[in-house]
Parts: structure tokens; sequence; C-alpha cells
């Protein structure tokens, strides 16, 4: 055996140029599986995180009968006794919080923002003294203040909304909507601040006001659409949900808890559809490797035709032969490898400190990824790994046909090859 590694070892000496050509080949397309395998996972973890921390936390509790009209974010189906749902969770030392989310059409005037006109909104109605502990706006502010306990018209905008009317701290707007019943009612509302998080969903829509405003305006009597709950990011939120569940049923309480996978089916999608992508570019690699390592072996098999011919009839068995080849195609592999993940691991080190910036092109195009401008990369051990040892495997596994073919040829035929 170490006669075959060292024949094989040699034979990969003798062909520099072509060696290095083919595992050049590999090497690229490795180096590539490795990058778009980083963003891709970079931005999914960021998406998790600034979607838990802006949009949905970690798990939400609705009515049963809520989720089936969610889209349209009706009133009659609210949680009708919030206050014994929370004191369920304090028993259990569960960070929660109540909100209210309702849809709008939002009335602009001409005397601040130079013209008169509307535009339809989703609402949040948040408590300003617990919202904070499930969501993380706190160091999001632009401009302006956060809402008071208990202030009746104000309310606080992403800052992406804020440019596209033309909003500024101090505007005033009018809220139109449908109050719980169905009934008409109109309130006036002045913005006290802007934010600017890294969710570009939230900067894009938000319009935020003061739960107990929301309940007088839409004669809540108390009641709330959701109880929005945080989660440690290492919490098995499916088992928690489980959990709260049993609780909510045992109190006899007619509502389902949601994690945020089941808020968030949208992005999942897009996501998996990326996972797909990547696993695209290791097909491509697989291509590279099966062009040029057949191509490497065939000319090999070729130019050594007659040598193949001294080495069976010196009493070198086939499987030898057959060995020492398919170890040089896999040595073909094996730099490759080395070589694509060396300069996938340089050029992710960028991409994990400083990421791609796509400048203001997420600020138009909304792709399902929560991320704001830039895109980063993340370190994935199970990638490299994978990488390396596809590297080596696919370029053994598309050298075995030429060699098979070559290893066909009897001895005297090899010998008389020209």
């Amino acid at each position: 055996m170490k006669f075959i590694l060292q024949l094989a070892i040699k034979n990969l000496s003798r062909y520099k140029r072509r060696t290095a050509i083919t595992a050049f080949s590999i090497a690229v397309g490795l180096m590539m599986f490795v990058i778009v395998d980083s963003i891709l996972k970079g931005s999914q973890a960021e998406s998790v995180r600034n979607l838990r921390w802006y949009e949905t936390a970690s798990l939400r509790i609705y009515d049963t009968q809520y989720w089936d009209e969610h889209f349209f974010l009706p009133l009659d189906y609210s949680i009708e006794n919030p206050d014994k749902v929370m004191e369920i969770l304090k028993k259990e030392k569960i960070t929660a919080t109540e909100r209210t989310m309702f849809a709008a059409d939002m009335v602009l005037y001409s005397q601040d923002f130079g013209e008169d006109g509307n535009l339809s909104v989703q609402v949040t109605a948040i408590d300003p003294e617990t919202d904070f502990d499930v969501y993380h706006y706190s160091d999001t502010l632009q401009d302006g203040r956060f809402l008071k306990p208990g202030e009746m018209d104000g309310i606080v905008i992403g800052s992406w909304l804020a440019e596209d009317i033309g909003a500024k701290v101090g505007y005033f707007v009018t809220l139109l909507t449908q109050g719980n019943g169905g009934f008409y009612q109109a309130f006036d509302m002045q913005i006290v601040g802007i934010v600017n998080c890294p969710n570009p969903n939230v900067n894009r829509s938000l319009v935020m006001m003061d739960k107990d405003a929301a309940d007088s305006y839409l004669g809540m009597d108390g009641a709330v659409t959701s109880i929005d709950i945080a989660m440690n990011n290492r919490a098995d939120l499916r088992k928690a949900a489980s959990s709260l569940q049993k609780k909510m049923d045992e109190a006899n309480l007619n509502l389902h808890v949601y994690t945020w996978m089941d808020l968030s089916r949208d992005y999942l999608a897009v996501a998996g559809a990326d996972q797909g992508s990547s696993n695209l570019i290791l097909f491509f690699v697989f291509i590279i490797a099966a062009i040029g390592v057949s191509n490497t072996m065939l000319m090999a098999m070729y130019e050594r035709i007659r040598e193949i011919g001294m080495m069976r009839a010196l009493g070198l068995y086939d499987r030898s032969i057959f060995a020492v080849f398919l170890l040089e195609a896999g040595g073909i592999g094996f730099i490759g490898s080395i070589i694509g993940i060396a300069l996938g691991c340089l050029v992710n080190i960028y991409l994990v400190n400083t990421g791609i910036d796509f400048g203001s092109f997420f600020r138009d195009a909304n792709i399902g990824y929560r991320i704001q401008s830039v895109m980063r990369g993340e370190w994935n051990i199970a990638t490299l790994i994978k990488a390396f040892f596809s590297g080596i495997v696919l370029a053994m596994l598309v050298a075995y046909f030429p060699i098979k073919r070559a290893m066909k040829l009897d001895i005297p035929t090899c010998l008389h090859h020209q």
C-alpha cells in the first residue's frame, strides 16, 4: 500500500501544470460554496434575531380564532382577560408584554406634509412599561422620544416610513379605523419619536401607540389582541409553547401559543429556498470536478497506456493500478480542497467582521430577510468539513469511469499503444 501511495504522489508531481489547473478549478468552486453558505447562514442568523427582537418575539399568544383571520387584524377575536394570562406567565417567571394590533388609515395634512393624503398602516399598541423587556427598541431611537405610559395622543413611527411621507417629530396625523364591535373611530395623534432598527420591515411600516390609548379609542374594555413572550435564544421554543399551551388549557382559556416560526412562514420559505441555492452551488462544484478531473484522468490514461501495460506485465495487480490512479485523482481533490477552503476562510474573515453593504437596496426591495443593509457571514465548521471531503470524494468519483475504461485494454494492446 505504501508503494501505491508513493507512486500516486509521484504521478501528481510528474504533471504539475495539469494537476495545478484541475485542483484550482475545484478550489474556486469550493471557495464559492463556502462564501455563499457563510452569507446565507449569517443572513439567516441575523434575520432570526431581528424577527424575535423587533417583530414577533419568541412566542405569541392569540385567541384560538384569531389566526384564521390574522391578516385582517381583527379586534373581535381578542384576549378578553390578559391579566389572568400575565399572572400565569409571572408565576412561571416568563417575561411578557401585552399588545394590540389593528389596521387604520393615516390621514396626512398639508400644513405639515405639504399636501393632503392618506395611506393604510398597521398600528401596534404597546405597554411602554413592559414592551422593552420583550423587544429591543430601547437603543433604536433616531429622533424625538419613546411613548410615555398612558399617553393618549402620541405615536412613534419607523424611519423609512417617516422618509416616505416626509414626517418629522411634532407633525400631526389622524388615524381612521374601526373599533371593537365595528364602530368607526378617528383620533388625532402627534409623532413624538422616530425609530431606526436593524429590521427593515419595522422601519418600513411601524406605527406605535400606547395600549391604554388604543383601549379607550377602540372600546377594547381591557382586551388585547396578543401577549408576546421573550425567551432565551437557546430555549426549545416548541417545548416551551407546548408547556404553556397545557397551562392555558388547564386554566380554561380559549387561547393558542405560537412560536416565531409559526408567525414567520414567509421568511422560512425564503430561507429554505436559499438553502437549496447553496446545495445547487455544491452541484456546480461537482460539475467542475467532473469536467476537470475526468479530462485530466483521460489524458493521463491515454498518455500512460504503455506504462499501464508494463506494470501489468511485471505482475502488478489491476486493483493496485486502479488504486494508483484513483489516489492520484483524490490527491488532486485534496489539493483543491485545501486551497478552496483556505481562500474561502480568507474571504470569510472579511464577511464576518465587515460584511457586504448593499446600501439602499434593501430600502426599496423586500427580499424576505430582516436585514437593513449589511449582509454578514458566519463561521460554519460543518460546511468547511463538508466542502473539504466533497472535493476529495467528487474528484475520485468522477475519475472512476475513465480509469475503468482504460483498465479494460489487454496487455498486448497496451504495450503496442502509440
